[in-house]
């Protein structure tokens, strides 16, 4: 198969989610064997000016899905930002995986030139297909999965490289 833009993104945004839950899933269970609220590490955030855990992944989640849909050219499906829970959490990141995986090749591939618009903080940014992918959309997914990431092991949850990784 051709390395074209639905490989560069779609396997790595759903590998990406799947891995992010299986990091929910060690810092629920931290937390109950350390008895400490699950509140706590939701709404942790590595700086005063950052946002909180929950956020965090709720970004992930956008990020995926929105840059599936707008490669594709469909709708960008609205989630309503109201997880309060691992629970609700995980559920948004299946929800979000089970979106990007019900595209094919066929539907991403071929939008390098695709025109992009979105608003980012009450500005409008335009936007290329390929550009879009590769210097907007990937660093802002990894950025905030790599902020979950740290906020969970500044917590103290036990995880490493290879669980930010998952199996290669």
């Amino acid at each position: 198969m051709p390395f074209g833009m639905y490989q560069a993104s779609i396997p790595a945004f759903a590998k990406t989610l799947k891995i992010l839950s299986t990091l929910l899933d060690k810092a629920e269970a931290f937390a109950a064997e350390q008895k400490i609220e699950p509140e706590v590490l939701l709404n942790w955030r590595l700086a005063p000016d950052m946002f909180p855990l929950t956020r965090q992944i709720q970004l992930v989640s956008d990020s995926a899905k929105g840059a599936a849909a707008r490669l594709a050219g469909v709708e960008v499906p609205k989630f309503a930002d109201e997880e309060k829970s691992f629970a609700e959490l995980k559920a948004r990141i299946a929800k979000t995986v089970k979106f990007v995986e019900s595209f094919a090749p066929k539907d991403i591939d071929g939008s390098e030139a695709r025109d992009i618009a979105l608003t980012v903080g009450g500005q409008t940014l335009h936007f290329k297909g390929e550009p879009y992918l590769v210097h907007f959309v990937l660093p802002n997914f990894y950025f905030h999965v790599t902020i979950a990431y740290a906020i969970l092991r500044r917590c103290g949850v036990d995880i490493g490289k290879r669980d930010f990784l998952g199996a290669v």
